[in-house]
Order: C-alpha cells, then sequence, then structure tokens
C-alpha cells in the first residue's frame, strides 16, 4: 500500500520544474523521484525528457532506472512519458544508432524528411487528432486541441494498435501512445496552457482511480 502520489523520474534530463509546477498548480501531490527504489512509494510516474536519446538512455541505465522503469510498465502500473519520455519507449533512434531504448513500445523513432517548407525541428502549436478518443488523456479534451512541440524526431510504432493520436507536419505521425496503462505523448502538455493541464490532470486523477481500484493507494 503506498499514498496517492505520482512521482516525476529525475534521471539527470528533462524539464523536471515545470512538470513539478503544473501538477502543483493542478494540486496533485507529485514528487520528483530520484532514485529508482523511490518509485515504489509511487501511484504512478511521468518520464518526461529534453534532449538526445542516447544521453538519456545511458542516464537512465547508468542510475538504474532503465530495468526498474520496463518492469513497472510491464507490471501494469501507470505511466506516462512526454516528449524524449514517449521515444525512449521504442526499440532504438535514427538519433543514436546502436543504442537499445527501452523497447516496451515496438518501433523505432525516425528523423523528420521533409521538405524545405518544413523547419526542422519543429518548434510551436500543432493539432493532435485524437485516434483513441477513449484514451484516458483525452478525457473532456476537444479533438484536434492545440499542444506545444519541439522535436526533431518522431515515434514510427511498428504496431498501429498503440497509436492514440497523429499530428501533420509534412504528413501524419503518432504524436500519443496508448496501452493499457502506458500513455505517452510528443508534445508538452505542461507547456500547453489549459488544455495541457487538462490533459495532466486527466493523466493523475486515471492513475489514481486505477490504484485505488486494485488496492494500492491507501
Amino acid at each position: 500500500m503506498v499514498c496517492s502520489m505520482i512521482g516525476i523520474v529525475d534521471y539527470g534530463m528533462g524539464n523536471l520544474g515545470s512538470v513539478e509546477n503544473a501538477c502543483r498548480f493542478l494540486k496533485r501531490d507529485a514528487r520528483v523521484v530520484s532514485s529508482p527504489d523511490a518509485v515504489q512509494d509511487c501511484t504512478a510516474l511521468i518520464l518526461p525528457g529534453v534532449g538526445a536519446f542516447g544521453d538519456c538512455m545511458k542516464n537512465l541505465r547508468q542510475r538504474g532506472f532503465a530495468e526498474r522503469l520496463v518492469d513497472w510498465m510491464d507490471s501494469g502500473r501507470w505511466l506516462l512519458g512526454i516528449c524524449l519520455g514517449l521515444q525512449v519507449l521504442f526499440e532504438e533512434s535514427e538519433e543514436s544508432p546502436g543504442v537499445a531504448g527501452l523497447g516496451v513500445l515496438p518501433g523505432r523513432v525516425r528523423l523528420f524528411q521533409l521538405s524545405p517548407e518544413f523547419k526542422v525541428p519543429q518548434i510551436g502549436w500543432n493539432q493532435v487528432k485524437q485516434m483513441k478518443p477513449d484514451c484516458p488523456l483525452f478525457d473532456g479534451v476537444e479533438d484536434e486541441s492545440h499542444f506545444y512541440f519541439v522535436h526533431s524526431y518522431y515515434a514510427a510504432p511498428s504496431e498501429d494498435a498503440v497509436t492514440a493520436g497523429t499530428t501533420d507536419f509534412g504528413g501524419a505521425y503518432t504524436s500519443a501512445v496508448w496501452r493499457d496503462g502506458l500513455m505517452a505523448v510528443q508534445f508538452h502538455p505542461e507547456k500547453s496552457h489549459r488544455v495541457g493541464l487538462k490533459m495532466l490532470d486527466n493523466f493523475c486523477a486515471a492513475a489514481e482511480k486505477h490504484a485505488d481500484a486494485c488496492g494500492v493507494v491507501e
């Protein structure tokens, strides 16, 4: 039995402060966890990230988080990946050849190869088309809402079933994934104003409800 607390994984990379501040604004009990052992006290986890795929995986492994996170997701406990935190869920990335990702989702991460009219990285607001409106993240979120993106690489799942949302940037690509309690988004909900905060709150509320139903929350 653990308290209803959302753990924000600190592996030396990521926008921890903005995610923590957003959760605090929502009056959700969310705390930065810097030790793999500390995740056992959490109801659910948020895996944020900015930077390079290879550096992220190196830090996750060196700090003992990689195996712990895989076990966490394999056990059906809830996790929300943000930006790079989505990409490392896949098997590999063109950004860091030869570096294995966490591999909990099938597929790889690819570099945008677009005509010159599209500037890479994609920086700014873009829409998300809900492919799975029943995804808990989308509860009360209008279809094709705008979210804030900053990225040069995108996830290309090898199984369409995990794609929960898509975004058009020189063609449609996967910008949100969902499988059971595992959810991740390429954009930054913590920087996406009201609709992004709604999405974060949805995750926290649904994770707490699930944990309570399973007898995890005190």
